[in-house]
């Protein structure tokens, strides 16, 4: 009798220690809760916080003044400014069934001026950010910038302002008050037919006599103090007005026009941000090639009179030195 082979059964094998086999598998990345530069970065809540407070003060502005006409534009449009128009008014006395005449009314261009988008850029080096901090070596620099860009605008209007026409103080003697007198007499001449809020722009040292004899409240827009005299003429002060003399306008004769930078195409294109006004489009990004974060601000706004026959300039009477006994 032949032997049977006896079947070999191996033995179950036990590990000595347990194996985690799926510490073996592939990884997920990222693992969760990984710190990305977009979840620790705050540029876009930055460019919205700048954005409000720029457009804020504007609107301030815009509020204190009384200006109520905003005009958007294309980019490169020519504003015509004005003076009085010429009305030729026909006959109104018309049979009945005959053809009214036309009358026609003849604008007269003064002078005009082009409307572009501005454009500007700031960077802030690595450098500067490890010295001082992300935000306060950003803040710090943008907070000038802004303030430089509403400078501009305002040169604008100054400079369109100041070069209205000369008149005569009615009350030399009363220095600034006099001048305030005359201009609201001046400009509701101009504007007879109109029903007007006469706003006049003075040198801080100008107004500070006034100041000093009267209790005045002085408020703030868009970086511009004021206040409102007796007679409802609202009064703003600014260094870049030209010393010795007030400047004043209709607030219905101002006009705000801007390039909707931020709803454009241009703003979508290059993500703009900015609000429903659209006065300004801002972004801020990182440079990698230079190591330096940076700031794009875009902005079109002029701010103007319509018609520069309604802008008047008064000149202030320089008090005589009195002689004690």
């Amino acid at each position: 009798m032949k032997n049977k082979q006896k079947k070999f059964v191996p033995e179950t094998f036990v590990p000595k220690f347990k194996l985690n086999i799926q510490h073996f598998a592939s990884p997920n990345y990222p693992e969760d809760n990984l710190q990305t530069v977009p979840s620790l970065d705050n540029f876009k809540e930055k460019s919205v916080d700048y954005v409000h407070r720029f457009e804020q003060s504007l609107k301030d502005f815009q509020e204190a003044i009384g200006i109520s006409r905003l005009m958007p534009v294309q980019t490169g449009m020519t504003i015509e400014l004005l003076g009085k128009p010429t009305v030729n008014l026909a006959d109104g006395n018309v049979a009945e069934g005959d053809l009214i005449p036309l009358s026609d009314v003849v604008p007269a261009v003064i002078s005009t001026k082009k409307l572009t988008l501005k454009k500007y850029r700031k960077a802030t080096s690595g450098e500067a950010i490890q010295t001082y901090g992300a935000n306060d070596a950003v803040q710090y620099t943008d907070d000038a910038l802004i303030k430089d860009v509403q400078k501009g605008i305002r040169t604008d209007l100054f400079d369109l302002v100041q070069s209205g026409e000369a008149q005569t103080n009615l009350n030399a003697a009363n220095g600034l008050q006099g001048a305030l007198a005359t201009s609201w007499g001046a400009l509701q001449t101009v504007f007879e037919d109109d029903t007007i809020r006469v706003i006049v722009f003075a040198h801080p040292m100008d107004v500070a006599q006034a100041i000093a004899d009267k209790q005045l409240t002085l408020e703030t827009a868009f970086g511009l103090n004021y206040y409102t005299d007796a007679t409802g003429t609202v009064v703003f002060t600014s260094t870049q007005v030209t010393r010795g003399s007030v400047y004043s306008t209709a607030a219905e004769n101002l006009v705000i026009a801007y390039i909707p930078a931020g709803t454009s195409d241009l703003g979508v294109t290059f993500g703009l941000t900015s609000d429903d006004t659209g006065f300004i489009g801002m972004k801020h990004f990182l440079g990698n090639d230079t190591l330096t974060q940076q700031t794009l601000i875009v902005s079109g706004v002029l701010m103007f009179p319509e018609r520069l026959d309604g802008v008047v300039q008064v000149p202030l009477a320089a008090s005589e030195p009195t002689t004690g006994e």
